[in-house]
């Protein structure tokens, strides 16, 4: 009997992490999901295709954890999603580096250490996939508000490049997610009320384009997707 494919997936109590956990069901996946508390699957979760590890991702180990622990019970690993992230409005010559610390320690150095973690695996896969959720703003400074988020999540971007050149060899590929505003708490919080959730991009809408990526060929790579509720500059 064929095991399904295999995702781990962090932030996927809610929003656009929780969308994607279901999406990825609906496509035959196994989720495991990095969850803060593991003690009970997210609403809409199939328990039978989903396991949860408790998962905090400013502990440098917990990624290696999670992945020996998947490992010991699947046996393999075919996709990462590093979806969890935090936003922070502070100006950037105003935030302490403790501040600065944590945004780059959330959304930028815990995806890395995930796919280290995951490495061995994904190139066993033949077809490893490693999505990035990364943000338009981590393709341009759309405003003041947002310009710390954006330097961490320019990292986070170029993150997804470095481990796509790193992987391909070995037929895993990398794309970087970079949607504009969604309706979720974080989405409706950088909006600042300037637009109703309605009006924003859907989470399920980026977990469909997620999937569409993770379900590509080796021979078609899709480096970066751009996702927009608004015309936004040259996005």
């Amino acid at each position: 009997m064929t095991t399904p494919p295999l995702m781990m997936l962090t932030g996927g109590s809610r929003g656009i992490g929780l969308a994607i956990a279901k999406a990825a069901q609906a496509r035959g996946w196994h989720v495991s999901l990095g969850l803060r508390d593991a003690g009970q699957l997210p609403e809409g979760i199939d328990p039978a295709r989903a396991d949860a590890f408790a998962y905090d991702a400013t502990d440098r180990t917990a990624e290696a954890r999670w992945a020996e622990a998947v490992m010991a019970r699947h046996g393999r690993i075919d996709a990462i999603v590093a979806n969890a992230g935090i936003f922070t409005a502070t100006p950037v010559v105003e935030a302490s580096e403790a501040e600065v610390d944590a945004l780059l320690e959330i959304n930028l150095r815990a995806p890395r250490r995930l796919a280290m973690a995951a490495w061995p695996a994904l190139k066993a896969s033949g077809r490893g996939r490693v999505i990035i959720l990364g943000s338009l703003s981590g393709k341009r400074v759309a405003s003041p508000g947002s310009a710390l988020y954006s330097v961490s999540k320019f990292a986070a971007v170029g993150l997804a490049h470095a481990l796509r050149h790193e992987g391909w060899e070995h037929g895993i590929r990398a794309t970087a997610i970079c949607p504009g505003l969604v309706a979720t708490e974080m989405g409706e919080t950088a909006s600042r009320g300037t637009r109703a959730a309605e009006e924003m991009t859907q989470p399920a809408e980026i977990a469909h384009l997620t999937l569409e990526a993770i379900g590509l060929s080796n021979t078609a790579s899709v480096a970066e997707l751009h996702i927009n509720c608004r015309t936004d500059g040259i996005f």
